[in-house]
């Protein structure tokens, strides 16, 4: 435990404190905080809150209800539902932080969110075999290519991949839940080429029996997610690119209840002629999926996020610096 006394004894005299006042001695004692990093995101939080505090007139019973909200979402968290990122998810703010940390030049595909349903035990899979052993669901064939902005294929890329049955769950939704199922994770060969067997992703909502589902009801919005299906790139020297390929037409395409959409990631689903299918050992006729995926490297997405970086604290008036590679305050 740190020395009370000491820290007392660094910081100027706090009392009288008022909605007025408040902020300032806020950021007093918080600059006590060894971390510039921290240092700063606290700092630009304390002002974001109070300042929503002020603006709204905050009531005391709107304040006691917002933590009541919260404590139910940590609540109704476990191992594999993940209520607070579907918060942010729903609130947009999933989206926002994927966009900052992960901003794509104009050819390459773009990202957005992870949502709440990927986990950390998906088999590894080998091209050509099974995501999903769903009897319901309706065949597709997925035919990928992964490339860099140069049109290079890349070889070794680890590709996780999940998707929702046909009823529209995934399989960390069922109770009775032994192995992963709709999920895999699979390399691309030297020609940058990964494929597989799936089923038609179709619409669904998200998980709305919640915290989250009872705020959806309040603002009238509804709980459905458009059809898709989730990637996820792997690979050293790239930037990790979380993205998903949504059904165009899908009655949800342009009200998706977590704002993933983008008109990039829009795809058509066709069928296979009798030579592709013969080659992937499919019905003629069965749904496919075609798509050709671009990858950024590290160095390109840094310099790209750091241009956005200056501008966005430019415009805001804040003085900056970076440290190990994020913006902080510059006090100097």
């Amino acid at each position: 435990m740190l020395d009370p006394y000491e820290i007392r004894d660094k910081i100027p005299p706090m009392k009288d404190l008022s909605a007025d006042n408040i902020t300032q001695n806020v950021h007093t004692i918080n600059s006590l905080c060894e971390d510039p990093r921290l240092k700063f995101l606290m700092k630009r939080l304390v002002t974001h809150l109070h300042d929503f505090a002020r603006e709204t007139r905050l009531t005391s019973e709107e304040w006691m209800a917002s933590i009541q909200f919260l404590t139910e979402v940590g609540h109704t968290c476990t191992e594999l539902r993940q209520e607070f990122i579907l918060l942010s998810d729903i609130l947009g703010l999933s989206l926002v932080v994927d966009s900052i940390n992960h901003p794509k030049p104009p050819e390459s595909t773009e990202g957005t969110l992870l949502g709440p349903f990927h986990t950390h035990d998906a088999l590894d899979l080998a091209n050509g075999e099974l995501l999903s052993h769903d009897p319901k669901g309706e065949p597709l064939l997925v035919l990928c290519t992964i490339k860099d902005t140069n049109g290079r294929p890349i070889e070794g890329v680890a590709v996780d991949i999940w998707e929702t049955d046909s009823s529209g769950h995934y399989d960390t939704q069922y109770a009775d839940r032994q192995v992963p199922d709709g999920r895999g994770i699979i390399k691309s060969d030297k020609n940058g080429v990964f494929w597989f067997k799936a089923i038609n992703p179709v619409p669904y909502p998200i998980p709305h029996d919640g915290p989250v589902g009872k705020l959806l009801v309040k603002l009238h919005r509804h709980p459905y997610r458009p059809s898709h299906m989730h990637f996820m790139f792997e690979k050293e020297g790239y930037d990790h690119l979380i993205t998903a390929l949504y059904l165009r037409g899908d009655p949800f395409e342009v009200s998706d209840a977590v704002f993933g959409v983008k008109s990039s990631l829009l795809v058509d689903i066709h069928e296979t002629d009798e030579a592709t299918a013969n080659a992937y050992g499919v019905k003629p006729g069965t749904k496919l999926l075609k798509r050709d995926f671009v990858l950024v490297s590290d160095e390109d997405t840094k310099r790209i996020r750091d241009e956005k970086t200056r501008q966005v604290l430019d415009a805001a008036g804040i003085k900056y610096k970076f440290w190990n590679g994020l913006p902080i305050e510059d006090v100097d």
